[in-house]
């Protein structure tokens, strides 16, 4: 013990002592958190942020006591010594609380990162008016979040802010969360855009959350779908989309509405791992080209919750999208939920492994489809499901359409796009056109595996009861079929 008069071996001793606790009482609250009380996932999704401050109190607490008596115990020896590991071990447990992230975080603690500053997007100039241009205060905002060497949150209050082209890109240093309680209003004048550019776009980040809290994104585009002609030439892309996310990865997008989109709504593009929570969409049936949620080239997107009225397709899938889920939905007006279209462009990605299911959809032009275009490149769509679909007054419940041709000047010949692996399940509802089945394959590359299963569609038709129409295709059929599988031929649609 002679070793102990020297502040060194204080020191030494100390830190060991207070590792030792550290480890001993994360691993004593562990055991406590693993024996208490199941709890669902949703409580501890929104109980984690109360677990941080008592874990770190605790072992605050067993550190500073644990280096106290190794204090007192080594003040016989040098009275100076052991006022110097007493300021040592208050030191280090006042720190404490920002070691639990990263040892509950080794541990398996939920729970465990530590908060970071918050800017509000005031301090920075906006106003919140609706009147005023607040662009540039949002931008100063973003910038200095951007730096911060800790998680940073921003702050919108309460208010309509105007902002023009907002361009939200990273990388970051830290996980940045964007948290709404006012609205934000695009200018209503119609300028043109670099094609498929964005008016809010978040882009190169990782570990992002924007919390919309019932946020409304107004495109005010209603004066734009009075004087865009793409109904007719299908070019209207230089029109901003509302929301445009961009290799955005593990990232939640939740409780935003995106209204009167110029063109489309949201497009999210080679994202990975992303959530998107009770996002909704609203634009009247008129409104041209606006689809709701578009997603391309991503991968492991999910979208829940969202109530979706538009002039377009409430969902559409593009190329390259893979393990896509689409649940909860509830659709119309639209154009239905759509893959594609597909086969416009050469060297298109698969689509592979989508499911959508629990949906409702009323009052829409379309249900469940699949498009592509004729005289196509190759391309695939493989392993899509579409299970346990409400219908409400559909026209076209179920469709698969492989001469899509909106504008009537395509090119000849069959689609190359292979469609296999496809399963319609568990459909039920009322369809407002006599053709409620209509599996329209390619001749050039007839559908495989496509498996129809418990369909029940009734026609509120004028002109007869509901029938299923097909070519180039044999399904397997289960269950119970309403209207029988494929007691039709069908043809496509006159341009």
């Amino acid at each position: 013990m002679v070793g102990l008069c020297k502040p060194k071996a204080l020191y030494f001793v100390v830190l060991v002592v207070m590792t030792i606790s550290i480890v001993n009482a994360v691993k004593d609250l562990k055991e406590k958190e693993d024996v208490g009380n199941q709890r669902n996932l949703h409580e501890e999704e929104h109980d984690d942020h109360k677990k941080d401050a008592p874990i770190g109190s605790k072992i605050a607490e067993k550190v500073k006591g644990a280096a106290a008596k190794v204090a007192s115990a080594a003040s016989n020896a040098s009275a100076a010594s052991a006022a110097s590991a007493a300021s040592a071990a208050s030191a280090a447990s006042a720190g404490i609380k920002g070691a639990v992230a990263p040892i509950g975080h080794k541990l398996g603690l939920k729970g465990a990162a530590p908060g970071g500053p918050s800017i509000d997007v005031k301090s920075c100039g906006a106003k919140g008016d609706g009147k005023t241009d607040d662009s540039k205060a949002f931008m100063e905002v973003w910038k200095k979040a951007i730096a911060a060497t800790t998680p940073t949150t921003i702050l919108v209050p309460k208010g309509d802010y105007l902002v023009d082209n907002l361009e939200m890109e990273g990388p970051s240093k830290c996980a940045i969360t964007f948290e709404m309680h006012g609205n934000l209003k695009a200018p209503s004048a119609v300028t043109t855009r670099k094609p498929h550019s964005g008016w809010v776009n978040f882009q190169k980040l990782e570990n992002f959350v924007l919390n919309g809290n019932g946020a409304i994104f107004d495109g005010q585009g209603s004066v734009a779908w009075k004087v865009n002609d793409c109904k007719h030439t299908g070019k209207c892309n230089n029109l901003p989309i509302n929301i445009r996310l961009t290799s955005l990865n593990n990232s939640k997008i939740c409780g935003i509405t995106s209204s009167n989109s110029k063109l489309f709504h949201m497009n999210i593009h080679q994202c990975n791992n992303i959530t998107l929570q009770d996002v909704h969409i609203e634009a009247p049936a008129e409104s041209l080209n606006t689809d709701g949620i578009h997603i391309g080239k991503s991968i492991g997107v999910t979208i829940r919750g969202s109530k979706i009225k538009t002039g377009d397709d409430c969902i559409s899938i593009g190329d390259g999208t893979e393990n896509l889920l689409v649940e909860g939905v509830e659709c119309g007006p639209g154009h239905g939920i759509s893959i594609g279209s597909l086969g416009k462009y050469p060297n298109e990605q698969p689509v592979k492994g989508i499911t959508v299911r629990k949906c409702i959809i009323k009052h829409t032009d379309n249900g469940v489809r699949i498009k592509t275009w004729p005289g196509s490149p190759p391309g695939l769509v493989s392993n899509a499901v579409f299970e346990d679909i409400t219908m409400d007054n559909v026209s076209l419940p179920v469709l698969i359409d492989q001469v899509y041709c909106p504008h009537g000047k395509c090119k000849q010949g069959p689609s190359k796009v292979k469609l296999e692996n496809l399963t319609f399940k568990n459909i039920h509802g009322t369809s407002a056109t006599k053709i409620a089945v209509k599996l329209l394959c390619s001749p050039g590359c007839p559908c495989e595996n496509v498996c129809l299963s418990n369909i029940n569609l009734v026609s509120n038709s004028k002109e007869g009861a509901a029938v299923s129409a097909c070519s180039h295709v044999k399904p397997i059929v289960t269950g119970k079929m309403i209207p029988a599988a494929c007691t039709e031929e069908c043809k496509p649609d006159k341009k």
